[in-house]
């Protein structure tokens, strides 16, 4: 993750409470930052003004919107992402991301302003407990009272956020600490005894885990977003490489190794590829690396690996023994403990057991991939969309996906050969987290292209962040995938609720015409022979681009594996 290069602020002596916040803010390298104003926060937006030449301010249109934004901009670039905004309704709107960035570890400050301070506890106008409210979802929280204690947070603030397990950190300002006289002396934060960021790496584990993974005949390996989190693709693709060990990812860990690498065996849970799902049953050695075993993954616990010696190398010791008991648990940083381990591997190759992955696989393309990317009948796919950006470009996109089918298929079918490239709301599974997402992203990394995969229930959501595209200028390629249904919903209601599509169709408006009216240039697709064009025209396009592809209305996604049952009773139809 970034680090902080530990430069002083220029800029020192007597100023105010809300120009400390700027220039704390400045200090920590800070140039892009997400929020909307508001009576609570009025000062520190005024010394924003001041500012705009080194610290710029993006208008979301919404509060939840700048909390995705600044997930997308952190999860592009590694550093922290940062948004602001004022107190009451204000702040208990950045809940939801917050809320995601947490359990999906991404790294963000959230700074709120709150009521004077002699107004606290008395209801006042805008007035909300969001320290009380936030502390669940937050890696650490603090309420700012007095001015002179403005720097010294936002610095324990921004270390926190980025170091161990990245998370969310929310730092409440009352106002009249905004108002306030402080002396100012920025002084990047060193730690404190208390926490203990990246425990070292047990040697002795290490050796351990060393000496099973050489006698292991059947060794699978796991990984997650820690790889991408402690910089360790070059460190993984090293070991996986001399160990010769087939390697499935988790949603969050997609881009972390290139999707045609020949050890990778492909997607993890409840939509993932059937291989590694059916194999996860049968492996001898199970290696987790920067995940944690959530029950998309798991399936059935108590029937979940049971044959399996399980070795996890985590960072955050309160997910070893979780959910899954780990016969050698090595609490550590990826990268380190991937340094440490590999000398102690013996070179491999275990072809006799990737062969079972590549049956399975085979079997998996014959019953649903082949239909999924080259549909026989007239409706198109998904996945043939999804097809289309791979064909015409690189591999080289950042894609960032809202939730749902299309979320899944884009997980499963886009290739990607840089990390850091595949954007998605992971654990909370936060509908509406794609539009705004996409534009803090695309923010972070201008010179990639960023393509928005959305569907037409999650767009809704947050639809209004055209708007932000509107003022910015910022060139996202939105990719509508249009059902006309809430479509994952709708696949269990199929499957398992006797087709009772309960609230799940939607009644949607004219998209084009909404895109058009935020002056962004817009295609729509209905017939295949139109699909390759309209891919390459948004593509190719200098600027924001809304392409909508009217889908299947019915189509589900498989393979899937049913709520409750065991990850090797994987289904695929």
């Amino acid at each position: 993750m970034e680090t902080n290069q530990n430069k002083p602020t220029k800029q020192k002596g007597l100023m105010t409470g809300a120009e400390a916040v700027v220039q704390s803010l400045i200090a920590e390298n800070v140039e892009l930052l997400f929020g909307y104003p508001g009576g609570a926060i009025m000062p520190v937006y005024d010394a924003l003004y001041d500012v705009e030449d080194q610290l710029q301010h993006v208008l979301t249109r919404h509060e939840q919107g700048a909390t995705h934004a600044a997930q997308g901009y952190a999860r592009a670039t590694g550093k922290v992402g940062v948004c602001i905004a004022t107190s009451g309704p204000g702040a208990t709107n950045l809940i939801t991301g917050i809320a995601d960035a947490q359990i999906d570890s991404t790294p963000m400050v959230c700074i709120t302003g709150q009521v004077m301070s002699s107004l606290l506890g008395t209801d006042a106008f805008q007035e909300t407990d969001i320290i009380g409210i936030s502390m669940p979802v937050t890696k650490w929280n603090v309420q700012v009272t007095r001015a002179e204690d403005i720097p010294g947070a936002i610095a324990k603030a921004f270390y926190i956020a980025r170091s161990g397990k990245p998370g969310p950190v929310l730092v409440d300002i009352t106002k009249n600490a905004q108002f306030d006289q402080v002396d100012f002396n920025y002084v990047p934060f060193q730690g404190m005894r208390s926490y203990k960021p990246v425990p070292v790496a047990p040697i002795d584990k290490i050796k351990e885990a060393a000496e099973l993974i050489n006698t292991a005949k059947r060794p699978f390996i796991l990984f997650g977003q820690g790889i991408i989190l402690s910089q360790a693709e070059e460190e993984f693709k090293t070991f996986i490489e001399k160990t010769g060990i087939p390697s499935a990812w988790t949603i969050m860990g997609l881009s972390a190794l290139d999707t045609d690498h020949e050890l990778n065996v492909g997607m993890l849970g409840m939509h993932g590829n059937y291989a590694p799902n059916k194999l996860t049953n049968e492996c001898d050695v199970l290696i987790a690396i920067g995940m944690r075993f959530d029950d998309r993954v798991t399936g059935d616990l108590s029937k979940y690996a049971k044959q399996a010696k399980v070795i996890h190398i985590e960072i955050d010791a309160a997910e070893i023994n979780k959910n899954v008991t780990a016969n050698i648990p090595v609490l550590g940083d990826a990268k380190e403990v991937l340094t440490k381990l590999t000398p102690l591997v013996d070179e491999k190759s275990h072809e006799t057991w990737l062969e079972r992955f590549k049956a399975f696989e085979k079997e998996e393309i014959d019953e649903v991939i082949k239909e999924e990317l080259n549909p026989s009948k007239d409706i198109i796919s998904m996945g043939e969309v999804i097809s289309q950006i791979n064909d015409l470009s690189n591999g080289d996109n950042v894609i960032v996906t809202d939730v749902g089918q299309h979320q899944m298929v884009a997980c499963r079918y886009a290739h990607f050969k840089q990390t850091k490239s595949m954007i998605t709301s992971g654990g909370l599974g936060t509908m509406g987290f794609c539009l705004p997402a996409a534009i803090g992203a695309k923010m972070g990394v201008p010179d990639k292209q960023v393509i928005a995969v959305i569907g037409d229930g999650g767009f809704q959501m947050t639809i209004q962040e055209l708007g932000t595209i509107l003022e910015t200028k910022a060139p996202v390629k939105i990719l509508l995938l249009n059902n006309e249904f809430l479509g994952m919903v709708r696949q269990w209601q199929e499957l398992f609720f006797e087709k009772r599509y309960a609230s799940t169709i939607m009644v949607n408006p004219d998209f084009q015409m909404i895109a058009k009216s935020y002056s962004i240039e817009t295609c729509l697709v209905q017939d295949r022979k139109d699909l390759k064009q309209g891919v390459q025209d948004m593509l190719d396009h200098d600027g924001a681009y809304f392409l909508e592809v009217r889908v299947g209305k019915e189509n589900n996604v498989f393979p899937m594996i049913p709520s409750g049952v065991a990850v090797s009773d994987i289904r695929l139809k």
